[in-house]
């Protein structure tokens, strides 16, 4: 039975032989390193009621972050950290016109000003669902905090731009279902595809959204499979719309290979098959790639095309990889047998856990996905 049905969640820490109490006090240090730490917090409160997190790399807050900060808010039951960026997610990051009136901008300085005007479709996702969870378990609000109606909004938005005189794009693309790399683009990035959270959205957004996304569902599995390679696992960056790699090198540089977008697919699968378990063949994704990587836990270290080549391309979240990896052995189910398949997922949630978090610049990336993997291993990253 899957989590959506039974409400029952794999503790795989606790699968791999680590004690409840050694899981608690470790997601605890977690969080509080993350969040609260002088030295290496993410999470910064701004005012008497506000708060963001920044990209450490590039010294700003982004949707990314601050929609992964409110999902691991209200998976940990921290409503005032939730409330606090929110807040300043809807102040300074929501675009009230313009062509993207209804989105949130990519990108703001750590003051709130805008860096950039248009969105990133992975933050309204996230921003989504977690507003949809915090309704669910603290009950709606007043005004921006009646999160589930907020939640709403921002799927209408998602789905109807561009439609009855409205200016800009939707982010998702009618004829095929999938997901967009940006408003308007002509081509998706796969750990943008969340059939799981999709699922959710076509139980609890407007009535008439719903039947669009029960289909995203089945199309975002449908297309991980395709875009994932069929030995190696490995996915693109970006990649068009029928599975294969982008080759168009874009302004910002060249996305068609294994790198730092990409490492979140096999993450997403995990939890996807914790919470639904449907399988339209991306469900054996992890374990290509887990065997593809082998016993060498330096090969995390290496930047590759899909199909396995080593390319000369420094590495920039290793971790992150790491995280992601294990955090995808949800999708193997468990067993005792020496030979199994979990036995080699096994030994990527034990090189998971004997890391400790990431310190410096490049931090941010890295521990948010070590947050998610740490959530989801325990039994902690759920429905609600």
């Amino acid at each position: 039975m899957n989590a959506f049905q039974g409400r029952q969640y794999r503790n795989v820490l606790k699968e791999i032989g680590k004690t409840d109490e050694e899981i608690t006090k470790r997601l605890s240090e977690v969080w509080d390193t993350f969040f609260y730490d002088e030295e290496e917090r993410i999470f910064h409160t701004a005012g008497d009621d506000m708060g963001y997190l920044e990209d450490t790399g590039n010294h700003d807050a982004r949707t990314e972050g601050m929609s992964y900060g409110m999902m691991m808010c209200v998976q940990m039951d921290k409503k005032d950290e939730f409330d606090r960026i929110w807040k300043w997610a809807k102040t300074y990051m929501y675009m009230e016109s313009g062509e993207n009136e209804g989105y949130f901008a990519w990108s703001c300085a750590t003051d709130g000003k805008k860096n950039a005007y248009g969105p990133a479709p992975d933050g309204e996702e996230f921003f989504a669902m977690a507003l949809f969870f915090a309704s669910h378990r603290w009950g709606d609000g007043e005004g921006i905090f009646e999160y589930s109606r907020q939640a709403k909004d921002i799927l209408r938005a998602c789905l109807h731009k561009g439609e009855n005189g409205r200016k800009g794009f939707p982010m998702w693309n009618h004829e095929n279902g999938q997901i967009l790399f940006v408003p308007g683009s002509p081509f998706t990035d796969p750990s943008y595809h969340l059939p799981h959270f999709y699922e959710l959205f076509a139980e609890w957004a407007y009535e008439e959204d719903r039947a669009f996304f029960k289909r995203a569902a089945q199309v975002s599995r449908e297309y991980l499979a395709k875009a994932c390679h069929p030995v190696t696992g490995l996915n693109s960056e970006y990649a068009n719309f029928d599975g294969t790699p982008m080759t168009k090198k874009l302004p910002w540089g060249y996305f068609g290979s294994f790198f730092s977008d990409a490492y979140r697919t096999a993450a997403n699968i995990g939890l996807d098959a914790e919470w639904f378990g449907t399988d339209c063949g991306q469900l054996a994704v992890p374990l290509r790639m887990m065997k593809f990587f082998g016993t060498d836990l330096e090969a995390v270290r290496c930047s590759y095309e899909i199909d396995g080549t080593p390319i000369e391309r420094p590495v920039l979240h290793p971790l992150g990889l790491l995280a992601t990896m294990a955090q995808s052995a949800l999708s193997v189910p468990y067993s005792d047998a020496e030979d199994s398949d979990f036995a080699t997922a096994k030994k990527w949630v034990e090189w998971f856990w004997n890391q400790p978090l990431r310190k410096g610049g490049r931090r941010y990336y890295d521990n948010c996905l070590y947050l998610f993997a740490m959530l989801a291993l325990s039994g902690n990253y759920r429905i609600w």
